[in-house]
């Protein structure tokens, strides 16, 4: 009868009064002991409120239930579709809510719904994989500005591959430090392709020079990636390269000469077929005549197979006498190769490329012996 007196009442008071009385009644139905009767009858006025023409009187709703583990979950799944700043609250904090609450507020709600979900705390890796999935760029950015949701790589991997061209994005996924390398190779392939299809550097550049600038960048960029590549990361980037067909002479030439010796081997591997430890014994101990058939079996001309040879036996020479040479071989190799029988073109391209890393490492170097002499001075 209270609750039937309760239900006239709201018909003709003021928005302010029924705001009052909304919050009053969520309280008192979660910490008032009422009779079983008293109660339904109190969950069905709260349902009444939940279609109260005043947002006043919804919000009053929410923040009550908001919090609460004992708020009827249909009540605050309706309240977490309401309009931002009330659904804000409920979609926050309640605990009732759950994973499939969630994924389905995400997948009808507003791109507004869906921040606010990517901003909850302790975000499953479930519902963070649905907003990578189905979020706009801006939502993915709170959701990875948020420090406790739990964010597999292969979600990762997904908001790289739908947003990388964002700078907002590609900016956040770089400064974590569980992205995997095949991720960070393929933003690095979303800044090529960012600065390839820019008017300014077309122009400063021109159109001819591009493709070949940016292609180099990116192998440098890869290059460097590699260097932090832990051993388990490997077969997932030499995969995610192949796929991209990106494992090409002149990028595992680049490899090999910079020191990417690990990855080099997991690349021949994957190639090859070869199992990996008979891959890594060839290339270590094996003669010259079973490195180049290993080499030729990953799919590598034999045009070019013999200027592999000769670093990976330059490789070998440099380990074995603790040379100061182990961190980049590109000078001795192009010194190795000058005045060498002549090679077919495909063969003269590679060795140019391992005469511009010669050159560059020359210039490090002296770059460097510049810097240690200043500092003494």
């Amino acid at each position: 009868m209270i609750v039937a007196a309760f239900l006239r009442w709201v018909e003709t008071a003021k928005a302010g009064d029924r705001a009052r009385a909304a919050n009053a009644l969520a309280r008192a139905f979660l910490r008032s002991a009422m009779a079983p009767q008293e109660r339904r009858a109190a969950h069905v006025a709260l349902i009444y409120l939940l279609d109260d023409p005043s947002p006043r009187v919804r919000l009053a709703l929410a923040e009550v239930l908001a919090g609460s583990s004992d708020a009827p979950r249909g009540l605050v799944v309706s309240l977490a579709e309401d309009q931002p700043e009330i659904a804000a609250l409920p979609i926050l904090n309640s605990p009732v809510l759950t994973d499939a609450d969630l994924v389905d507020l995400a997948g009808r709600g507003s791109a507004a719904t869906r921040a606010l979900i990517a901003a909850r705390a302790g975000l499953s890796r479930g519902v963070a994989a649905a907003l990578a999935e189905i979020g706009d760029a801006e939502e993915v950015v709170v959701l990875l500005e948020n420090p406790t949701a739990q964010i597999a790589r292969l979600t990762l991997k997904r908001i790289a591959e739908r947003h990388g061209a964002n700078d907002g994005v590609r900016s956040l996924l770089l400064e974590r430090a569980d992205l995997p390398a095949a991720v960070r190779q393929l933003l690095v392939q979303c800044v090529a392709e960012a600065l390839s299809g820019s008017a300014f550097v077309r122009a400063v550049i021109g159109a001819r020079r591009i493709e070949r600038v940016t292609r180099e960048a990116g192998h440098a960029a890869t290059i460097a990636i590699l260097g932090n590549v832990t051993v388990d990361e490997l077969p997932v980037l030499v995969e995610h390269l192949r796929a991209e067909r990106r494992l090409t002479p002149a990028f595992l030439m680049q490899a090999l000469c910079l020191g990417r010796t690990d990855f080099f081997a997991a690349a021949i591997t994957l190639l090859s077929g070869v199992e990996e430890r008979r891959v890594r014994s060839i290339l270590a101990t094996a003669r010259h005549h079973a490195v180049r058939a290993l080499i030729e079996s990953a799919g590598l001309a034999r045009e070019v197979s013999a200027v592999f040879v000769e670093a990976i036996l330059l490789w070998r020479n440099a380990v074995h006498s603790a040379s100061d040479e182990t961190d980049n071989i590109a000078p001795l190799l192009a010194e190795r190769l000058q005045g060498s029988v002549p090679h077919s073109p495909s063969a003269c391209e590679l060795i140019e490329m391992v005469a511009k890393l010669a050159v560059a490492e020359e210039r490090r170097r002296a770059r460097d012996y510049a810097t240690g002499l200043a500092l003494v001075a």
